[in-house]
């Protein structure tokens, strides 16, 4: 092994150990009855930077533990400079608001947007010149055949997978949740004896990690982490 992989090893071995790095659970600090008589006792006019100090806490925690206990800011404290404006004033923005029975200043107004928008809209009924017939097939990325079934409607509902057509023509609509695949995995084989209907977990299952041994799972994620430490091993050595 060379040295830059042993030292990533070591690195990996330390960091992902118990108690260490990622897998350590974070530390949950608890109120004490003493913390809570001191929040009483502060929170109705102590500024949230003070209390933040004081505690040791973020704000979320204090505004949280200030509810549950039914803590609130005093008047005098709402009515302060601290106090956001939305609790200092008891109507911000009334100013610039719109009075009950005033006009807006372009009531009666047509709207005209200029310039050759009129002559270049669409007409109604007018299809674009990238438009193909009901019925055309094309291939996707992944190497899906689908077929367009409608003109109308939402670009993504205009397509539907040809072997998906061949399934609910022998079977029916598919159902909720359920998908139809091909058994041999192969996209091009599109007859009725290669699909196969399943549900949407039941296709995770068959494509993703969860479908390994408990053993295989471990070995993947431990070299996954190696893989990780080599990697930043390798970044620092250059920046060296």
């Amino acid at each position: 092994m060379n040295p830059i992989a042993e030292q990533a090893l070591a690195r990996a071995r330390e960091f992902y150990s118990p108690g260490a790095g990622p897998n350590k659970a974070p530390t949950r600090k608890f109120w004490t009855t003493g913390d809570e008589q001191r929040l009483a006792e502060l929170y109705g006019d102590t500024p949230m930077p003070e209390l933040i100090k004081l505690f040791s806490r973020p704000d979320y925690a204090i505004y949280g533990k200030a509810a549950s206990m039914g803590l609130k800011r005093s008047d005098a404290y709402l009515a302060s400079e601290h106090a956001c404006r939305l609790r200092r004033e008891n109507n911000p923005g009334e100013a610039s608001r719109f009075k009950k029975g005033q006009q807006p200043w372009n009531k009666g107004i047509s709207f005209d947007c200029g310039g050759r928008s009129v002559e270049t809209r669409f007409a109604p009924g007018t299809m674009p010149h990238n438009n193909v017939p009901v019925g055309t097939e094309r291939v996707t990325d992944d190497g899906i055949r689908q077929r367009k079934v409608r003109d109308d409607g939402p670009a993504h509902r205009r397509w539907k997978s040809v072997h998906a057509l061949i399934w609910e023509e022998a079977n029916g609509e598919i159902p909720p949740g359920h998908i139809v695949v091909f058994r041999d995995r192969n996209t091009a084989h599109l007859v009725l004896e290669n699909l196969e209907l399943v549900s949407r977990a039941e296709n995770m299952r068959r494509n993703t990690f969860h479908r390994y041994p408990p053993e295989l799972k471990d070995t993947i994620r431990q070299l996954n982490k190696l893989k990780r430490a080599i990697s930043e091993a390798s970044d620092e050595k250059q920046d060296d």
